[in-house]
């Protein structure tokens, strides 16, 4: 471990029932050794379960088209959760199969977020599913994920979530570590009147702790990871992915819209998420942080921790060599789906960012000389 702050996992890395390395230390009595013991065949334990969702949601992920599908609950009831423990209430989920056959499952779902559950019309939702009803459709390995919803009822608060959606598909081209979405066409139906109350695109994202299985590491769920935690390249993507969307809404310090994976090697990846408050999307709500030297979300601002130049370089490289792929999804059925000037305007914002990192000077400038420089 390279940092104390990550020491405090020591325990828990140990993925099957005998550690690789051997420890000399005080002796310690037969209770504190069986919890340490039953800890680490639980996370092992949780481990395994991660990689067989991972591998069972595949198909659902691997599909573009919107799935079509209707989660019908109280909604009055999950409106009026407020608090950060929200109750699960329940819900059901359905959609036609390819046989014309309506399948329903039970579920749960509950209140999340913060800001979103503050401002919007219909609040975001955690489903949770139980594994043995969803065995045979097409949400088989689906487990808890985050199901990111309209804000407001109205087109243009839908297009702001199909940029957004987009956004992970960018990620997606750059590195595996990057949560899988899929887009939804969800009609929400109140179970307490029958009636629908609107029909909108949604995501369902990929749960951290499967993406964390998928590509061989663990999540961390502690906060104050600084630049020698990290993988440089890993970090510095992430970085630069968020300079290329105007976003400075995260922190990977505070684990605030970003997400640890941990990898074999002991270094960590950071995974960013939540992208709505970005410079691209331009979403009306969206606000800068009045710390911050910008004033408007247009505005890029490099947060990212300091690396090497040679680090940067590479990372540079990947997003030249990854252009026409990250361009091509604003002309697929998805991209589509956006108004042309929406596209227009999307393309020629990325278009200020390539000048940038293709020009020495300002990348420096902008980048490389402008990251976080922390002890």
């Amino acid at each position: 471990m390279r940092t104390a702050v990550w020491q405090v996992r020591l325990s828990f890395l140990c993925l099957t029932a005998v550690c690789s390395v051997t420890f000399r230390a005080a002796p310690v009595n037969a209770q504190a050794l069986a919890q340490v013991d039953s800890a680490a065949l639980k996370f092992a334990s949780a481990q395994r379960k991660a990689v067989n969702r991972a591998k069972e949601s595949e198909p659902f992920y691997s599909v573009a088209d919107p799935l079509e599908i209707k989660l019908t609950t109280n909604i009055k009831r999950i409106r009026s959760d407020k608090g950060d423990k929200a109750p699960w209430r329940p819900a059901t989920v359905s959609y036609t199969d390819t046989a014309g056959k309506i399948v329903s499952i039970p579920t749960l779902v509950r209140t999340r977020g913060i800001w979103r559950l503050k401002n919007c019309e219909f609040p975001p939702l955690r489903l949770n599913f139980k594994s043995e009803l969803t065995k045979g459709t097409v949400l088989h390995g689906i487990d808890r994920p985050k199901l990111v919803s309209f804000c407001q009822d109205r087109d243009a608060y839908e297009q702001y979530l199909m940029q957004e959606m987009q956004l992970y598909r960018i990620y997606g081209l750059l590195t595996p570590a990057s949560h899988r979405a899929r887009l939804l066409k969800m009609t929400y139906a109140d179970s307490a009147s029958g009636k629908v109350q609107a029909t909108r695109m949604a995501i369902l994202l990929e749960e951290p702790e499967v993406l964390a299985a998928r590509v061989g590491g663990e999540l961390v769920e502690i906060a104050g990871a600084g630049p020698s935690d990290l993988a440089p390249n890993d970090d510095a993507l992430a970085a630069v992915f968020q300079y290329l969307i105007g976003n400075t809404d995260w922190s990977t310090y505070a684990l605030h819209n970003m997400e640890l994976v941990r990898k074999p090697d002991g270094d960590h990846s950071p995974i960013p998420y939540d992208f709505d408050f970005s410079g691209v999307i331009n979403a009306p709500y969206a606000t800068v942080d009045p710390k911050l030297s910008i004033q408007r979300v247009r505005q890029r601002l490099f947060r990212g921790y300091c690396h090497s130049p040679e680090d940067f370089a590479k990372v540079f490289t990947l997003f030249n060599e990854k252009k026409p792929e990250i361009y091509a999804l604003y002309k697929d059925p998805i991209g589509s789906r956006l108004p042309k000037g929406t596209v227009d305007e999307t393309l020629k914002y990325f278009d200020e960012f390539y000048e940038t990192i293709n020009n020495p000077k300002r990348a420096k400038n902008q980048i490389v000389d402008a990251c976080l420089k922390v002890k």
